[in-house]
């Protein structure tokens, strides 16, 4: 999945969970953390396999749930002792939803590697060894593709509901953009 999916699945999630446990939208700084969270697998992941080496593939040591929970776990306490833990809940649902989304396809290709969820218990099925492709790469071989296109999707349902919920996230930055 692509950066915008993971975004956009992500906020989509805590806005629900928002709704559910609060019955309001989320808080600018736990939107931005969900935001930021939701990247957190790749970001880590990819360099490391994919320009560093240290990784046998780009979904591996930060797309683990041995690694992810604890991470998630440890967050939550973090910004627990700030009073802040909506971050945490942010966080950890920005992170498990990334790896949990990128497995996901299993459910219609049997073919889709899995076992990252897993590693390094299981080997991350078959993203090793796969070295640094490009972006356009990347892009071509995802045009058509029922699951690519339905970030679309996803992407505009966000944009609804971050609308509709006065664009969180974004408040404190338009503030500092309107003259006093």
């Amino acid at each position: 999945m692509w950066p915008i999916g993971h975004a956009s699945v992500a906020y989509l999630l805590y806005a629900l969970s928002t709704r559910s446990r609060f019955d309001g939208p989320p808080g600018h700084g736990a939107t931005v953390a969900v935001g930021f969270a939701s990247q957190v697998p790749d970001l880590i992941d990819k360099p490391l396999a994919w320009y560093l080496g240290v990784l046998p593939g780009g979904r591996t040591l930060a797309h683990s749930l041995f690694v992810l929970v604890p991470l998630s776990l440890v967050v939550y306490e973090f910004a627990r002792q700030r009073n802040v833990e909506e971050y945490g809940v942010a966080f950890a649902v920005g992170t498990l939803s990334h790896t949990l989304l990128d497995a996901f396809p299993i459910l219609w290709n049997t073919e889709t590697p899995w076992e990252a969820l897993f590693w390094p218990l299981l080997s991350p099925g078959g993203v090793s060894g796969e070295g640094a492709p490009t972006i356009l790469g990347l892009f071509r071989d995802s045009l058509g593709q029922p699951y690519f296109l339905s970030e679309f999707c996803f992407l505009a349902l966000a944009l609804y509901v971050w609308r509709a919920d006065g664009y969180p996230g974004l408040g404190p930055v338009i503030g500092r953009l309107s003259p006093a």
